[in-house]
């Protein structure tokens, strides 16, 4: 596993590990689907199911995100979902990322209209 502190996160990351806070903290499921679902949804753009798969694994190995198998399910002919949950480095790194954004788009409300 590596050091979630030394190694940044990438656009990407960034927004998969948001999905995945959305949807558990609305006592969601976060899985594969579901995570590509949100992101595609809130993006408005088609989203490659592989990136999703890539990156939450990638997450995971750097100890952002934890998984567990889920039960199996008919849908999936008795296979089970994996499923997500950040862990306590994730949502600080969520939330170091966040504040990032929110520090650079200070002061550029008007050049970007979102005022």
């Amino acid at each position: 596993m590596t050091s979630a502190s030394s190694t940044p996160l990438g656009d990407f990351e960034v927004l998969v590990l948001l999905a995945v806070l959305r949807l558990t903290g609305r006592d969601d499921p976060a899985y594969g689907s579901t995570v590509r679902d949100e992101l595609q949804a809130r993006a408005n753009r088609p989203i490659a199911r592989g990136a999703i798969y890539i990156t939450l694994d990638r997450l995971e190995e750097k100890g952002l995100l934890a998984s567990r198998l889920g039960a199996p399910t008919r849908a999936r002919d008795d296979r089970p979902r994996r499923l997500f949950r950040t862990t306590p480095a994730g949502l600080r790194a969520a939330s170091r990322a966040v504040a990032l954004i929110n520090r650079m788009q200070e002061g550029l409300e008007p050049v970007l209209g979102l005022r």
